[in-house]
């Protein structure tokens, strides 16, 4: 492939700075959607809004709801649509599958009428440390947010990385980073128990990393100020950034693999 490829984001709030969007992004390739990162009810709407359509895969990083709130409706698109039912690719690591099972699948019949259940929309694809996904190798691997082995990442090597709702994750990214990267990273005004803040990132990461690195999860647009006057850089909601090409994706899964 030696098309264009960017990362779109969709949105760039947190779960309550619903004016920003939920966070979430888009892999392009030659301006065509590759696949959708989270799909909380704004990220779905703004999908909508910018393709003209549902998106064929999803990697959900968490169970939170403005990450995962758009299934539902996901679900219905997919289920009445004979071209497309059973075969919405949701890609999710393992450990989250009995957590999507109790906040989505468990819920008492799907339709009212019966006769489905909510898996049948989606071909669900539990991963480990990364998948296949049009030829190319995604890296999953875990970050700080909420309890251990419930949030996960998203690299592609050589073109960008996703960190997802995190703490400064610096071990993490020091394993996949290849030097060249877009990092997207979560990062407020304010660091918590589960979200990273601006002291937080400065003390975490060398100036070489940061330089690299654009924000998002944040709380309101003063909030964007005061970060890019911190000298870094700050995702917009609607924004496309360009990417590097991945490097070849063999490549990519027998580094991932050796690590």
């Amino acid at each position: 492939m030696n098309g264009q490829w960017q990362l779109r984001f969709l949105g760039v709030g947190n779960a309550s700075a619903v004016e920003l969007g939920s966070a979430a992004a888009v892999l392009e390739y030659d301006a065509a959607p590759m696949l959708l990162i989270d799909c909380g009810q704004e990220a779905l709407t703004a999908y909508v809004t910018q393709y003209a359509r549902m998106p064929d895969a999803v990697f959900i990083t968490h169970a939170h709801f403005d990450h995962i709130g758009g299934c539902e409706r996901l679900f219905y698109q997919a289920l009445f649509d004979p071209a497309r039912c059973g075969k919405v690719r949701l890609y999710c690591a393992a450990a989250l599958v009995p957590i999507l099972q109790s906040r989505l699948g468990d819920y008492p019949s799907p339709l009212a009428e019966g006769g489905a259940n909510f898996w049948d929309a989606f071909q669900l694809v539990p991963v480990g440390r990364g998948f296949w996904h049009r030829g190319h190798w995604f890296d999953v691997f875990p970050v700080r947010h909420h309890l251990p082995n419930t949030a996960f990442g998203l690299a592609l090597t050589g073109a960008f990385l996703w960190t997802g709702d995190t703490r400064p994750i610096a071990d993490q990214i020091a394993l996949l980073d290849d030097g060249k990267m877009l990092i997207a990273h979560d990062c407020g005004l304010l660091g918590n128990p589960s979200h990273t803040g601006l002291e937080d990132l400065l003390r975490d990461y060398s100036p070489a990393t940061r330089r690299r690195m654009v924000l998002y999860h944040y709380a309101s647009t003063a909030d964007a100020e005061q970060l890019a006057a911190a000298g870094l850089r700050v995702a917009q909601r609607g924004e496309v950034m360009p990417l590097n090409a991945p490097i070849p994706a063999l490549q990519a899964c027998t580094r991932a693999w050796s690590n």
